[in-house]
């Protein structure tokens, strides 16, 4: 089969940052699939492993990265009771495991959900890793509460981003929360207020432009862009009682005295979570996933893709990933195999 992935770990422009091969079609084993590759999209992840993951050595064998993927089932192991060959699904894989740069790949069937019927292929891709991120965050994290959290303000971080643009859709159609995103530029507030934002604020002025719509404090935060530029005026933003939740990491550690006097929560989130460690509720994945195609189908929710680049080759996957680096990327980038 082929595949596209990197021996180390090089600027996107250098030649050999990514490079076709050819490999051996694995063999799906216990409660694994064996998925025939469709689509996969490019997230922020994909980029800062590539950057990271071999700064020190040259590989021997390429590294495959990828995880957002839509496809059919083509066989599967011996435990797997959950699907069948032939079936269409989408999935965002596991960080431990080969990604979805390649023709073949093998998935855990708990944490794969149906394809949505009503999408095409581009649309379905566009939503796995993303949407997990952001449910998981509002009922996992925050853990919404219908009964005391109504009427209550969500902040989220940069709400153009991949996982802003469905956070948005997902805690304005499931819950009662008062959605306000950040965003700086014209298209992107469009896009925000797009995808159903109460408000939208500029991120570089953003405790003026809070109060200056009469809000001085919210309930949660989710920051879904960069936390240690924003850690100081998240302390001072979030209510007594208050819960941050944050993907994006610090490369500093945090004050988190800063939150001690107000006995805030703060929680991470990384949707691969489940699948890293096996957690007891790693099936969770393959019910959220089912959940978001009803939803869809539903016309609940939208699906966020805004750019596709068709061909399964070195030249898209570069052009997707300079796409994510430059940060100024609108919902989701996918590429048709």
């Amino acid at each position: 089969m082929k595949a596209i992935g990197f021996k180390q770990s090089l600027p996107i422009n250098e030649e050999e940052s990514f490079i076709a091969f050819e490999t051996e079609i694995p063999k799906p084993e216990g409660r694994d699939l064996l998925i025939k590759v469709q689509a996969n999209s490019v997230n922020p992840v994909d980029y800062k492993i590539r950057q990271n993951a071999v700064k020190d050595q040259v590989l021997d064998s390429p590294k495959i990265i990828g995880w957002d993927a839509v496809g059919i089932v083509e066989a599967v192991g011996e435990e797997v009771s959950l699907f069948n060959v032939g079936d269409a699904v989408f999935y965002a894989g596991d960080l431990t495991r080969s990604g979805s740069n390649a023709e073949y790949q093998l998935v855990d069937e708990r944490i794969v959900g149906r394809k949505p019927r009503n999408l095409s292929i581009a649309e379905a891709t566009a939503i796995p890793l993303t949407s997990l991120t952001a449910y998981e965050t509002i009922f996992d994290r925050f853990k919404y509460n219908p009964a005391t959290d109504k009427g209550r303000i969500l902040l989220i971080l940069a709400g153009a981003g991949g996982v802003g643009s469905i956070a948005i859709q997902l805690a304005k159609k499931l819950t009662d929360l008062t959605v306000i995103a950040t965003a700086s530029r014209k298209e992107t507030v469009e896009w925000c207020k797009q995808m159903g934002a109460d408000s939208v604020v500029n991120h570089y002025d953003l405790k003026d432009e809070l109060a200056a719509k009469g809000i001085e404090q919210v309930d949660f935060i989710f920051d879904c862009v960069d936390l240690k530029s924003y850690w100081e005026t998240a302390a001072e933003l979030i209510k007594p009682q208050g819960h941050i939740v944050s993907i994006t990491g610090s490369s500093d550690p945090l004050n988190l005295n800063l939150l001690k006097n107000k006995s805030v929560t703060f929680s991470w989130e990384l949707m691969y979570t489940r699948s890293m460690y096996e957690t007891a509720d790693m099936q969770r994945q393959h019910n959220i996933l089912n959940h978001l195609a009803e939803l869809l189908e539903e016309g609940t929710i939208q699906s966020t893709l805004t750019t596709t680049f068709n061909g399964f080759t070195v030249a898209n996957l570069k052009e997707a990933h300079k796409l994510q680096e430059s940060g100024k990327s609108i919902g989701k980038n996918v590429i048709l195999f």
